[in-house]
């Protein structure tokens, strides 16, 4: 039995970017949540599609422990990428971002300012 390697694609890794959004029924500030998510595919066009399946199957919601209801929903895909080098050796950038205001980025991330999550 023969094989045509013609029809058969090889298997590239993606990165995707996918923001989630944390709401409650205390009417509290909306948390968000920034994920890189890496993925096998045959395609970008495959890999967009799996993000979004990963993506939807993340969403949930359930009672804390103050009995408010925290709901995670998907707000959007916001990239799907190759990733930079498909060589994972043992530090490897897998993707880049680029911005020109540093100063709307540290109001952006809390971790640059210490605020607690």
């Amino acid at each position: 039995m023969t094989v045509d390697s013609s029809h058969t694609q090889e298997t590239s890794f993606y990165i995707a970017v996918v923001l989630f959004e944390s709401s409650s029924t205390t009417n509290d500030r909306p948390l968000y949540e920034e994920c890189f998510i890496l993925i096998q595919a045959n395609s970008l066009e495959e890999a967009r599609e799996k993000a979004l399946l990963y993506s939807r199957q993340q969403e949930c919601s359930y009672q804390n422990q103050y009995n408010d209801t925290i709901t995670w929903t998907c707000k959007q895909i916001i990239d799907v990428n190759s990733v930079l080098y498909d060589d994972f050796s043992n530090v490897t950038e897998i993707y880049a971002r680029h911005f020109r205001n540093y100063a709307a980025y540290c109001q952006f991330e809390p971790l640059l300012s210490g605020e607690e999550l």
